[in-house]
């Protein structure tokens, strides 16, 4: 009975989140997943090259419980700018712009990890799938400092 009623409210709450959030919810949910894979990768990574440590793996999870935390920043940084624009009667629609992102530039960032991983474990990537990543990092990033000038 209480596992049934946990599991309901668990769901209520990322049920209410992904309506709350709405452009949010799946960077978010592609952010989670990537560094789900990244975190495995460099695992098998250091196991391949014996380098494993449940120290650095368990750095590797505070790494990423930290990513979420920035993505919760760029939120109230989006809250905040919404709420004072609304004080003086723009109104943004509740586009999250900082969240969406800092989400992406992370979804990249991880993209990139989990490419330097695979390919130390010995797998051949094609240069311009690196490159275009790499690109795409640099552009949102480039378009987030654009916006603060």
């Amino acid at each position: 009975m209480k596992e049934n009623i946990f599991r309901g409210v668990i769901a209520a709450a990322v049920a209410g989140a992904a309506a709350y959030f709405q452009e949010l919810a799946l960077p978010v949910a592609v952010l989670f997943l990537v560094m789900v894979v990244d975190y495995i990768s460099g695992m098998v990574r250091a196991w391949t090259r014996g380098e494993l440590c449940s120290r650095v793996g368990i750095m590797g999870i505070v790494k990423k419980a930290a990513y979420l935390l920035a993505v919760v920043v760029a939120i109230v940084a989006d809250w905040v700018v919404q709420t004072a624009a609304g004080q003086i009667g723009v109104d943004f629609g509740g586009f999250f712009f900082f969240g969406l992102l800092v989400t992406i530039w992370l979804v990249l960032n991880e993209c990139i990890s989990i490419l330097e991983n695979i390919s130390q474990i010995g797998v051949p990537l094609p240069s311009f799938l690196v490159a275009l990543i790499e690109k795409l990092k640099s552009t949102t990033e480039n378009k987030g400092e654009e916006l603060l000038k």
